[in-house]
């Protein structure tokens, strides 16, 4: 992103130990290390999940970064939307991809992140539309057909939504999000076993992800109905 031996130094650091690198990047900032010091101390934190305080310094540097580095400013609209994403501030969130998609349209990776924030927000439909952008740019984007998978069942559109988990399974028979939605809308139709069988492969694939939470808690809903 910055072009500077200490700048990536800084990254690897923090890569590896967060808390190491934050400390480093905060000398390095407070002995003139400017723009570069001040963005790595901000994504050490998002490493070390303290999420708000990240995503308002990222925030703050758009001044600076907007004199310095103008064509850094999209990315960094970006990584604040994100982080402010992570804080559970959907809507902060928007407003930001918003302006970074008045400056770049019909950027894909820009177009599914504000689907993200408007499906946190509760507007699927909204979320759609953009996904229907990205898809109408590149139909192979897996991702957004997961997600525009997740948006068509919440707008009551089921055969849509597994047509579009299907399709994102053809690409890859491994995404957590799309086997997620395909075992919601088989647990939706009554089809329990092949539902649980989507979703055992969600935690087994990804243990550790939201999908897998997810998957969980379907799979306990079927263990209730079961008793």
């Amino acid at each position: 992103m910055l072009e500077d031996a200490a700048y990536e130094d800084c990254l690897a650091l923090m890569r590896k130990n967060p808390e190491e690198g934050f400390a480093q990047a905060q000398l390095w900032q407070a002995t003139g290390g400017g723009l570069p010091a001040a963005h790595c101390a901000a994504l050490a934190l998002v490493e070390m999940k303290h999420y708000a305080d990240a995503a308002d310094r990222i925030e703050q540097l758009l001044p600076l970064a907007e004199k310095q580095a103008p064509h850094l400013t999209v990315a960094l609209l970006d990584q604040a939307a994100n982080a402010w994403l992570l804080a559970e501030q959907p809507q902060r969130a928007k407003q930001l991809l918003d302006i970074a998609l008045k400056a770049v349209p019909d950027t894909p990776d820009l177009l599914i992140d504000r689907a993200l924030s408007l499906a946190a927000l509760g507007d699927y439909q909204a979320a759609r539309v953009d996904l229907d952008r990205v898809l109408g740019l590149d139909p192979t984007r897996e991702d957004a057909l997961a997600l525009r998978a997740s948006a068509r069942r919440q707008t009551g559109d089921p055969r849509g939504a597994l047509e579009d988990a299907e399709t994102a399974l053809a690409l890859n028979p491994r995404l957590p999000e799309a086997l997620l939605e395909r075992g919601i809308l088989r647990f939706e139709a009554g089809d329990k076993k092949a539902a649980r069988a989507d979703l055992i492969q969600v935690r087994l694939i990804a243990p550790d992800s939201a999908a897998a939470i997810s998957a969980g808690l379907y799979i306990e809903k079927m263990d209730v109905k079961s008793d």
